[in-house]
């Protein structure tokens, strides 16, 4: 069995180019590695047009959604327009996953493979969850060793991602540089976006708006530690 994984990557940036790279050459066998062009800031106003699609989170500070009861926190971000892009990278994978009928596995350029180790799409498929996380969440999400720590408590290969907050502050896998995703979950993600407007799409992939967000036990993927391309 084996699996397409798409990379999100900014054309003609060297570092980027490289961390590709990295990520590609680190790649186990059975996931058939493709690059997608990332999207970049002048083709927001478009995309958000084509899709009927509005910015519904802060730039600075917090609030309170209404809508869904979350706390939505403002993330660094000097050129708001990258942000809005990169949630539209995630979007259309969506839209391509939900296409293609089949799962597959969305990379950030900062992600790379701890080794060659096959990834366990055969547990993943049967797992309840319709979006896991690969990613070590240590040195990539907020409060990682106490999601670190509570994965490694849970029994199975494939857990629900965990509770690590308060439950009003979105609670997602960590960090969203590595995860499969079905087409169930990509539909999910799509409804919700409808429904609450475009979020960063880290802090819409939660485990509050998606109760079928998984973690796999074993981590497959770190994050490199290059420069970010959203809050730089």
């Amino acid at each position: 069995m084996t699996i397409k994984a798409y990379v999100i990557a900014l054309r003609g940036d060297e570092v980027v180019n490289k961390a590709v790279q990295r990520l590609h050459d680190s790649a186990p066998s059975n996931a058939i590695m493709h690059n997608f062009d990332a999207v970049v800031p002048k083709r927001v106003s478009v995309l958000s047009r084509t899709y009927n699609l509005e910015w519904n989170y802060p730039w600075s500070g917090q609030e309170m959604d209404i809508k869904s009861g979350l706390i939505k926190s403002a993330y660094p971000t000097k050129e708001p327009k990258r942000r809005i892009a990169c949630f539209f990278s995630h979007y259309l994978l969506w839209l391509r996953c939900i296409a293609m009928e089949e799962p597959i596995i969305i990379h950030e350029h900062d992600a790379c493979y701890f080794n060659d180790d096959p990834l366990p799409l055969e547990a993943m498929a049967a797992s309840p969850y319709t979006i896991i996380g690969l990613n070590d969440p240590r040195k990539a999400t907020r409060l990682s060793g106490v999601y670190h720590t509570k994965v490694q408590e849970q029994p199975l290969d494939v857990c629900r991602a965990p509770e690590i907050d308060q439950p009003m502050v979105p609670q997602g896998i960590a960090g969203n540089s590595s995860y499969y995703i079905e087409p169930k979950g990509a539909d999910k993600m799509i409804g919700l976006t409808k429904e609450f407007g475009a979020w960063p799409n880290d802090a819409l992939m939660c485990r509050q708006l998606v109760p079928k967000l998984g973690q796999t036990k074993k981590y497959y993927t770190y994050v490199q530690g290059i420069q970010s391309t959203t809050s730089s």
